[in-house]
């Protein structure tokens, strides 16, 4: 399996960084989240836009769907009509709502539509995937993705929480917002050290943690903030950055 980030930012842009999604790469190419600037990122790589005819959401906040209907337009547009749409309870809601203010699209793509729960098991693109709920502003499913003996767990956005930690548990990586430095006062996102105690009291045993969702706070902050991690959790952190591509079977 391998894992692409094709953005890690988040909803205050940074100029250097696209707003969330992930290409995971097994039996099928899944598109993971689709922020503003994905479609461009996706346009980058091997598989193209053209080439991914499956989406999984985390959540509805706009940072992580803004680029969904003009990837489905993309799409129609080079003559990929099939499309299939994962997410939490209100998915179906949300594409309705977009399709009725861009009326022109209606009907462009025969889209399935299906909706997913906190603890729910499916297979998605030759991926087996199981889904867990965060603690955020907005209900927000984190997955874990198993394919070929590795696993790779995306907490989509959350506060830090030993829980879902424990979730990544045995996971080659786990990509984890990180959203801020220790100095801002933030709820619905972790900061480092809280990031560093959760994953300290969860005793998981994770690979790797790769920080993503990353607003501007933290920019020339990496190295302090993985300090101040690894003042609680000694395992391997690492900032993710767009275009990072990772093979978790090697």
């Amino acid at each position: 399996m391998r894992v692409t980030f094709l953005g890690t930012g988040a909803a205050m842009p940074t100029g250097e960084r696209f707003q969330t999604g992930l290409l995971l790469e097994a039996e099928r190419p899944l598109l993971v989240d689709c922020g503003s600037g994905v479609l461009h990122a996706l346009a980058r790589t091997g598989v193209g836009y053209e080439g991914v005819d499956t989406l999984l959401l985390t959540h509805h906040h706009l940072d992580h769907v803004s680029d969904l209907l003009v990837l489905l337009k993309a799409r129609w547009l080079a003559g990929e009509t099939e499309f299939t749409l994962v997410g939490p309870p209100g998915t179906r809601e949300l594409v309705e709502g977009l399709l009725d203010v861009h009326g022109y699209m209606q009907g462009r793509t025969d889209l399935d539509v299906r909706e997913v729960e906190d603890g729910n098991r499916f297979d998605l693109a030759g991926l087996a995937v199981r889904a867990r709920e965060t603690v955020h502003s907005m209900r927000c499913l984190a997955y874990r993705f198993d394919s070929g003996g590795a696993s790779f767990v995306f907490s989509g956005d959350s506060e830090a929480d030993p829980g879902l930690c424990r979730f990544a548990d045995g996971a080659a990586a786990l990509a984890h917002d990180c959203s801020f430095p220790d100095d801002v006062d933030v709820s619905n996102h972790p900061t480092p050290a809280s990031l560093g105690r959760a994953l300290a009291a969860s005793g998981a045993d994770i690979g790797r943690v790769y920080l993503t969702h990353l607003y501007p706070h933290t920019e020339g902050r990496h190295g302090e903030m993985r300090d101040s991690i690894g003042e609680h959790y000694d395992g391997d952190v690492r900032v993710a950055r767009d275009g990072l591509s990772v093979d978790l079977t090697e």
